[in-house]
């Protein structure tokens, strides 16, 4: 099936889906973007709008949205963390599943609470929203610590075995685009480097738990000053600093980045304990993640942004792997 006929099997969906909630009948939703997940804005004349969430087939189960909705909503409520709210359905349930001809299988799908803001823009100063970013990943962190998990629980992983392991979760980095046998040789002395230095990190529960998984700028909503964070779609369990490195998600080579980590840093010591050990293998978090959305952009030739990265990541990988050696080989 074509990109067209998905979006348009998903649009029939969320057409044909609206009034599981409790939400005005003259609604209707438009797509704003497509990642992992297809996500709609829905509205009314009257004023009303919320967020549609259509899950990717086969990404997570029932019980692993359940649990990431578990946790948001204890975050935000307990942790000092602004997180949006969910609708239920008119069965009292958050999650709704659906299907339509012309998908191969049920979609999940999740109504949130629609909340103002705006994203703070890579090309604008980010220092003092990235100081902000690291206060809200210390309380998420210290939340993290503490709460107790339901029954059942049930997320992802983000170490090196969901990486580098034999089944990564968004493909293997060696597939993704316009890697040549000289790009190949430094990601594989890059993958042997962090994989080495993160078994020396170790995952001790101080530095090791349930995190965001994806606090990038897209994820933050700024208003009247007050930061949200928001879509836990990937929250899962990995170490505490790859929080830092999803915030500079395809950025990892801009010249801000540098004064970013600082205030990062800054942010961060103002609510949690982090000592010059950790704050020293951040740039390894990093390339971490650079590697993964390596392989995600392979995987994902559908998304716009991964069309748009894919000829010029893998070098700009193998660029920041040169760096990256300067200082932690």
């Amino acid at each position: 099936m074509s990109q067209e006929e998905t979006l348009g099997s998903l649009q029939r969906l969320v057409e044909a889906s609206l009034g599981r909630w409790d939400i005005p009948a003259d609604a209707s939703a438009r797509l704003l973007n497509i990642s992992e997940n297809a996500t709609y804005l829905v509205e009314a004349p009257g004023g009303f709008r919320s967020i549609l969430r259509v899950h990717r087939e086969n990404y997570h189960s029932r019980n692993a949205i359940a649990s990431e909705l578990a946790w948001s909503h204890a975050l935000g409520k307990e942790g000092g963390v602004e997180t949006p709210g969910y609708f239920l359905g008119r069965d009292g349930s958050p999650i709704q599943t659906g299907i339509v001809e012309g998908l191969p299988a049920p979609r999940h799908m999740v109504m949130f609470e629609f909340l103002p803001g705006h994203e703070p823009a890579p090309d604008h100063d980010l220092v003092a929203p990235f100081r902000q970013l690291g206060e809200i990943a210390a309380r998420a962190h210290l939340h993290s610590c503490s709460w107790q998990r339901p029954p059942g629980f049930e997320r992802m992983t983000w170490d090196e075995s969901t990486v580098f392991g034999p089944k990564p979760t968004w493909g293997n980095w060696r597939d993704g685009p316009n890697i040549d046998a000289a790009i190949g040789a430094r990601l594989e002395r890059l993958e042997a480097t962090v994989q080495r230095r993160l078994r020396r990190f170790g995952k001790g529960p101080d530095r090791y738990g349930l995190i965001h998984a994806d606090m990038r700028l897209a994820n933050l909503l700024v208003h009247e000053n007050r930061p949200r964070l928001i879509d836990f779609d990937d929250c899962g369990f990995g170490w505490f600093l790859y929080d830092f490195a999803t915030g500079v998600s395809f950025m990892e080579d801009h010249p801000q980045v540098p004064a970013l980590k600082q205030s990062w840093v800054e942010g961060y010591r103002t609510v949690r304990a982090l000592s010059s050990e950790e704050e020293a293998e951040i740039d390894t978090f990093v390339m971490l993640r650079r590697m993964a959305l390596l392989a995600w952009i392979g995987s994902h030739p559908e998304v716009e942004i991964a069309r748009e990265l894919a000829p010029v990541y893998a070098e700009g990988t193998a660029r920041l792997a040169e760096a990256y050696f300067d200082t932690h080989e």
